[in-house]
C-alpha cells in the first residue's frame, strides 16, 4: 500500500472527493496526502481553506504513490511538474483519478489520447471560455464514470460513484464486501 496524493489548487471542488478520501483513509487505513503547486493555503470551492502537505515537486520524488486523484475545478493553466507527475504516474500504471473538470490534466498530459474517459466539461464551455480544448474528444464516452485501465474518470455529479470506483480498484472494501454495498445503499438511499 501506497500514498494517496490529491492534487489541490485554488477553487477546487472539495465535496467531489471528500468520501472518496474519508473511506480510503479510514477503512483502506492508507496515507492520504494533499500537493499543491505552493505551500501556501488554496481556497476551495466551498469556501474553505487547504494546507497542501507537499508540493507537486515534491510528490514527483515519493516512490511509493498508489493513486493521484484530480478533483474538479474551473478550467485552468497547467504547470509542467503537474504534467511530469501525470506522465511519471501514467509510465508506472498507478491509478489516475479524476472528476469533473479534473480530467483537463490529464488531457493536457497527454494520458487520455486512445483512452475512454468522461468529463463534465462540454466543448461548449471551452468554446465559450475561449481556451484550447484540453480533451481528446474522440475517447470521451458519455457516462458518469469512465474506467480504462488505471485510469478512472468521472462526471462532477457522480462523485458517489467515482468514489465506490476507487474503492473497488484500491480494493478499500476487500473481505468487507457487505459493507462496502450497505454504505452504497445508506448513501443512495436504495
Amino acid at each position: 500500500m501506497g500514498t494517496i496524493v490529491c492534487f489541490i489548487s485554488e477553487e477546487f471542488a472539495d465535496f467531489e472527493i471528500t468520501l472518496a478520501l474519508h473511506k480510503i483513509k479510514n477503512v483502506g487505513r492508507r496515507t492520504v496526502m494533499t500537493a499543491g503547486y505552493e505551500l501556501q493555503p488554496v481556497v476551495s470551492e466551498s469556501g474553505l481553506f487547504y494546507m497542501p502537505d507537499r508540493t507537486v515537486q515534491d510528490a514527483l520524488r515519493l516512490d511509493d504513490i498508489e493513486a493521484l486523484i484530480i478533483p474538479g475545478g474551473p478550467i485552468r493553466e497547467q504547470r509542467e511538474e503537474l504534467t511530469a507527475l501525470i506522465r511519471k504516474l501514467d509510465e508506472e500504471r498507478t491509478l489516475l483519478a479524476a472528476i469533473c473538470n479534473g480530467p483537463q490534466y490529464l488531457g493536457r498530459a497527454g494520458v487520455l489520447d486512445g483512452t475512454d474517459f468522461t468529463t463534465s466539461c462540454s466543448p461548449e464551455r471551452i468554446q465559450a471560455l475561449g481556451v484550447q480544448d484540453p480533451f481528446p474528444r474522440r475517447s470521451y464516452v458519455n457516462r458518469r464514470v469512465v474506467r480504462s485501465g488505471h485510469i478512472i474518470t468521472a462526471q462532477g455529479r457522480a462523485f458517489v460513484d467515482f468514489s465506490f470506483a476507487l474503492f473497488d480498484y484500491l480494493n478499500i472494501y476487500e473481505g468487507q464486501q457487505g459493507e462496502r454495498d450497505k454504505l452504497y445503499r445508506d448513501i443512495m438511499n436504495r
